[in-house]
Parts: C-alpha cells; sequence; structure tokens
C-alpha cells in the first residue's frame, strides 16, 4: 500500500509543479476522448464524470466520455491499440481485471498489450449485505455457508474482476464455499440485493455510501476502520489479513509517443489534485492514489504478484 497517498500529501506532493506542466505546454488543446469500458452508473463511471468536471475547471477543455461496456471491460480493453495514438484517446483500466481477465482466455488481449500511464483511486473492498438480512456479521455469513456449502450467493460486477477476486479470497479465508453471481455492473447488482435475491455482495466502501441504510456492511478491507463506517469492522479485526480493492486508472495505445504519455499521466495527476475533484472523491469513497508514469510498471508488478496467488484458488492457473 505505499502508493497510496493521503489528502494533505496529495495538496502538496512532490509532483504538484510538474503536473502542471502539461497544462502550461498548451495539452491539451481539443476534447480528449475518454472510453469507460463499462455501462453508465459504476464507480469507473463516477470517477470520469468528476474527473471531466474537473478537466473543465482546471483547461476549459471538455473531455467526451464513451461507455463501451462488452465482455466485462474486455471489449474496450481489446481495441484499446486500435484507437489513435495522438494523446486524445484515453481509456479507463480497472486492477485486478486487467491481470485476471487473460488469463481465462476468453479475451482478445493481453495484461502486457495494455499501457497504463497513471492510476488515480482505489475503493476497498467490502461485503455487504440487505439492511433486513438475517447476517448480522460476518460470522453469521460464514457459519451460513458451512452448514450448507454453495447456499450462499455472493454477487458482484464482472466475472476475474475485482469483485469476483474477492470473493475467491472469502472462500480461500474462511474455509467456506459460496457461489459467485456476476452482473453487468452496479445498475444491475445492487437492485438484486435490496431484493434478497442474492444473499450478499461483494462491492466497495463506495456501496455503503450510496446505499446508506438499505444496507448494512459486514467488513471492509483497510487497514483502520473508514471514519465514516466507525461501526464496521475491517477484515484484519475478524483475524483475516486482508486489505485489498480494485484501483483505477487511464491507458493509452502502446505506440504513443514517450512526451505524450508523460503529459497525460501529468494532466491526470493535477486532475487528482484539484480540490473540488478531492472533495467529491471523498464525499463518494473514493481513495485517493498518486501512481504517475514513472511508477506504474513497479505498481502493476506489486499488485500483479497478489492477485496471481487468489488466482489459483480460482482456478484461472495451476
Amino acid at each position: 500500500m505505499r502508493f497510496l497517498v493521503g489528502m494533505k500529501n496529495l495538496m502538496v506532493g512532490v509532483f504538484g509543479l510538474a503536473c502542471l506542466s502539461a497544462i502550461a505546454q498548451g495539452f491539451p488543446d481539443k476534447p480528449i476522448q475518454y472510453t469507460v469500458p463499462f455501462p453508465a452508473g459504476g464507480e469507473s463511471d463516477i470517477v470520469a464524470r468528476l474527473q471531466q468536471d474537473a478537466l473543465r475547471r482546471l483547461t476549459g477543455k471538455e473531455m467526451v466520455i464513451l461507455n463501451k461496456g462488452g465482455a466485462g471491460g474486455g471489449l474496450a480493453w481489446s481495441q484499446l491499440n486500435n484507437l489513435p495514438a495522438d494523446g486524445y484517446n484515453v481509456v479507463s483500466v480497472n486492477l485486478p481485471h486487467i491481470v485476471l481477465q487473460p488469463l481465462e482466455g476468453q479475451v482478445q488481449y493481453k495484461t502486457a498489450d495494455i499501457k497504463p500511464v497513471y492510476f488515480y483511486t482505489y475503493t476497498p473492498d467490502a461485503l455487504i449485505v440487505s439492511a433486513d438480512s438475517p447476517y448480522k456479521t460476518l460470522q453469521d455469513l460464514v457459519r451460513a455457508a458451512k452448514e450448507k456449502p454453495d447456499a450462499v450467493t455472493i454477487g458482484g460486477t464482472g466475472t476475474n474482476s475485482a469483485n469476483h477476486l474477492a470473493a475467491a479470497r472469502l472462500n480461500e479465508m474462511t474455509g467456506i464455499k459460496t457461489t459467485y453471481v456476476p452482473f453487468k455492473g452496479s445498475g444491475d447488482l445492487n437492485p438484486m440485493l435490496l431484493g434478497n435475491h442474492i444473499s450478499a455482495m461483494m462491492s466497495y466502501t463506495t456501496a455503503a455510501f450510496q446505499l446508506k441504510d438499505k444496507v448494512r456492511v459486514l467488513a471492509i478491507a483497510m487497514p483502520q476502520r473508514h471514519p465514516r463506517l466507525p461501526g464496521v469492522p475491517t477484515f484484519k479485526e475478524l483475524g483475516i489479513d486482508w486489505v485489498d480493492g480494485a484501483y483505477r486508472g487511464v491507458a493509452i495505445p502502446k505506440n504513443t509517443p514517450a512526451d505524450v504519455q508523460r503529459k497525460l499521466s501529468d494532466l491526470f495527476a493535477q486532475i487528482n489534485r484539484e480540490p473540488e475533484f478531492m472533495q467529491k472523491m471523498a464525499a463518494g469513497g473514493f481513495e485517493l492514489v498518486d501512481v504517475p508514469l514513472s511508477g506504474v510498471d513497479a505498481f502493476m508488478a506489486e499488485r500483479s504478484k497478489g492477485y496471481l496467488v487468489v488466482a489459483k484458488a480460482m482456478g484461472l492457473i495451476k
């Protein structure tokens, strides 16, 4: 987690002045097309629209958001390198999705085909049930799953995604067997939980803030309790060594010139430090991270190690 950066550090980070260079050099001078590989309304889409507003405040320029769902994000990611490599075509990417998805062999891209230039946010894993669920605690859910293996259903967004990985991790770390039920996006997942069509959902702290008193959060994958969820225990408190979630960033075609890669990385870093953007991200439950182009390769390598361990339990690798 050494890449996590606190709010105050983001305001005075060492990259602050460097990030102004992209704007100072007149970039961007036309609209940026920003492809979100999921339907509208999910976390990736919410962040993109906050970034859109921040870019407008910073530069007066537009960011055109294109929601292009399909294959759990795989459609847009497989077409990434067909886009013009001019710095004006970017695609949002998710970890662990772009590491796990190619392992299954059902998509037309490999992790190495994706060129992230900046990672900007992290949403901690959260195990959530409806407010009227019989499961009052994580222990209640674990007990039920042990009594009836596979009977407890846990919904999540996509397969081989952060939610899928987290559900597999829950099984592995507690010795239970649950049934994972994938949905296209949060817009489909949340109503199924609230209607008690699934036992629980593996989502993020952001969902807890969106759904409020309609749900009960059983545990979150953070080092300490979230200040806005003081009554919710961490997995670590409950004896499960689990601190993780979904990381989101922006990627570009691999053949984009190096100087353009740096400009884009600097630009998104500047967006991450824009005060109103920061306030809205915090209000939505998003944790900001600051992984610029120079740190992306090391960050990807570090995160991938942990993902591949769980991928074995998921049957994606031997």
